[in-house]
């Protein structure tokens, strides 16, 4: 399959054109992969997902995958992959054929690093003992599996297509599978949820010794089936009941909260995401993705490809829908937007190493969320406090410039 190059401009935020240091090093690079299909759309979701037809058209999305990342190679010449994610929609709707041929292909194009995580999306509903051990031995070597609760009521709630008996299984599966690092995908604030619902729900996770835990709280997105027509959600005193105690729970048995929503037992926590949200760069293909890249020059551009799966699959069309360059008056929200949301922080040193700014420019924002109590006085490291990871917006709105 052959693409013409995007016409899209380049758009430039801010200042952007205005000189900023070269970058001493370029940070870890990862690879997003978005499969946009799922058996049913949730009516809280609002990712770029798609009901599936019943024969998807694997091995054109893959060749179109490729050909996306062709496009992107220039720009991460000589630099090695740490992570690949594999995102949805479903990912587990792909044969284990037509992802071996995506990896071998990626391979090729880019080097792998020797101790690259390689994590794959999938839906319990989807769970096929064969295929998962197939996934595993294609170097797949990491699962986050989508449960969202174990309670019948709930799930049906959700729009899921397992049951809670599915979801165990599904764990069980992976284990056999050789999969010894997975992720649990779980909600709480779920409709006309209590707390004892939600501790069930934790207790029934962990009992299932998942490497990492993803709890966060059911949001109404706009967009979706929910926002249209709200659930029932519990009340805030019920939300906060719920959220201590299950954090409380869950250090109990030796998960660690290092993000907002991420817990994960000593030394397991999600590579890829953790390159993240410490301003790493990454390549995103598929259907809405999206990239950031980091240039030696201190250039930083964001990428998003065109979202319709029939549109990117359109030999006419460009896989790019437009690209940024993220400008020095941008750089402070950007960096400190993910870096904030993990509860140790990061190091100072990394702001200038991956912006090519100097700390000096973060310095009013930084004193005015030291005195409000939002940021740690801490010099060596830029760190929220528990009441900055709580209001993590007010916190962000010191660095708006």
């Amino acid at each position: 399959m052959t693409r013409e190059s995007s016409a899209s401009p380049l758009i430039f935020g801010g200042d952007a054109q205005s000189p900023r240091a070269a970058l001493p090093v370029l940070p870890p690079l990862a690879l997003y992969i978005h499969i946009p299909w799922c058996v049913r759309k949730c009516p809280y979701c609002d990712f770029n997902s798609h009901t599936a037809s019943p024969v998807l058209p694997e091995e054109e999305y893959v060749d179109a995958l490729l050909a996306d990342l062709d496009q992107d190679l220039h720009a991460v010449y000589g630099r090695e992959l740490s992570s690949i994610f594999f995102g949805g929609g479903t990912p587990s709707l792909f044969s284990a054929e037509s992802l071996g041929r995506l990896l071998k292909g990626v391979e090729q194009r880019i080097p792998f690093a020797s101790d690259i995580e390689i994590t794959l999306e999938a839906n319990p509903g989807t769970f096929e003992q064969d295929k998962f051990v197939a996934y595993r031995k294609l170097g797949i070597n990491r699962l986050s599996i989508g449960i969202q609760s174990f309670q019948q009521e709930k799930l049906e709630a959700l729009g899921r297509i397992h049951n809670g008996d599915e979801a165990v299984r599904a764990a069980g599966m992976a284990r056999q599978a050789g999969f010894d690092n997975f992720n649990l995908d779980l909600m709480h604030g779920l409709p006309n949820q209590s707390l004892d619902d939600a501790l069930a729900d934790l207790r029934t996770a962990i009992a299932l010794k998942p490497t990492h835990l993803s709890w966060y709280q059911l949001t109404l997105e706009p967009n979706t089936v929910f926002w249209n027509q709200p659930p029932t959600l519990p009340e805030d005193d019920t939300l906060w009941d719920i959220q201590e105690a299950g954090q409380a729970l869950l250090a109990e048995h030796g998960y660690a909260q290092y993000e907002v929503s991420a817990y994960a037992l000593p030394g397991r926590p999600a590579r890829h995401n953790l390159n993240y949200w410490s301003f790493g760069d990454f390549i995103g293909i598929g259907a809405g993705a999206h990239g950031k890249l980091s240039h030696p020059d201190g250039r930083i551009i964001r990428t998003w490809k065109t979202r319709l799966p029939k549109d990117y699959l359109n030999p006419a069309k460009s896989f790019l829908a437009g690209e940024k360059a993220l400008g020095n008056d941008e750089m402070p929200f950007e960096f400190l937007m993910n870096a904030l949301r993990l509860t140790e922080g990061v190091e100072s040193r990394l702001y200038p190493e991956r912006t090519g700014m100097t700390l000096e420019s973060l310095a009013e924002g930084r004193r005015e969320a030291e005195q409000s109590g939002l940021l740690q006085v801490e010099p060596s490291r830029l760190v929220a406090t528990e009441r900055g990871q709580l209001f993590l917006n007010d916190l962000l709105q010191k660095f708006l410039t």
